[in-house]
């Protein structure tokens, strides 16, 4: 349907411009009730949508500073692959003291997120090791010995904490102010070794350099297999070490 679905948040919303950083995603800045928002239109199911929205809510619910789902008219909080959310202002980190405070803010989702089901459609990293495909990852495309070097850095975050991650805490997706830190674009986010959310600069997470290390090869195996085979991607595999 496109964004003729818009109309299902009231006559008078309408869009404004196309906002930087949708890959996957058509977004743009909308006002909705007279208020400034952000609509994002896409291809997810309505399965996978429920669990994000879903999640937004939860944790908005319980502290965190998150784009919050605006509902119809009719009260469904995504219509036809569109989601409209609030707007949040706020700059990007940059200091180490920013950083740090962007690995509490995630370490608050992680708690909060420690029994949460999986993304329809999605693995984890440690599922990987055994299976073959989960939603933009299909390890069949990818160099036999490229995949025994992701799945190595994989096999040691078993035992290590699950949760929800959000999937790509890069500086586009955070927004901060003097009093909070905000999370935006929850639509890598999906069940996983809390670790992998962990690997920030200037080593935000406060990691001693075993489990650095451990942070750093299972996230850059992770970025390698997501975005296979782009320029990205090869760059980050060759961060993995070889078996």
């Amino acid at each position: 349907m496109g964004w003729e679905a818009l109309s299902r948040w009231g006559a008078d919303a309408e869009r404004i411009e196309r906002l930087a950083g949708g890959v996957a995603n058509d977004v743009w800045s909308l006002r909705v009730n007279g208020q400034l928002a952000v609509g994002r239109l896409g291809q997810r199911s309505a399965d996978d949508l429920a669990w994000e929205t879903g999640l937004m809510v939860h944790l908005a619910q319980n502290g965190m500073t998150v784009p919050v789902p605006i509902p119809t008219t009719d009260g469904a909080l995504f219509a036809d692959g569109l989601v409209v959310m609030t707007y949040l202002e706020g700059v990007s980190p940059e200091t180490a003291d920013d950083w740090r405070r962007v690995a509490e803010t995630l370490r608050q989702l992680h708690d909060l997120t420690r029994d949460w089901p999986q993304r329809p459609g999605w693995k984890s990293s440690t599922d990987l090791l055994t299976a073959r495909s989960g939603t933009r990852i299909n390890l069949d495309a990818m160099p036999a010995e490229a995949v025994e070097r992701c799945r190595a850095a994989w096999a040691r975050l078993v035992g290590r904490p699950r949760s929800v991650v959000h999937g790509d805490p890069n500086p586009r997706n955070i927004r901060i102010t003097a009093d909070r830190v905000a999370l935006i674009d929850w639509d890598e986010a999906h069940v996983d070794a809390s670790d992998l959310d962990l690997n920030l600069p200037h080593n935000g997470a406060n990691h001693p350099s075993d489990v650095r290390d451990l942070v750093y090869q299972a996230s850059a195996a992770w970025e390698a297999a997501v975005c296979w085979r782009d320029a990205h991607a090869e760059a980050q595999l060759a961060l993995v070490r070889p078996v």
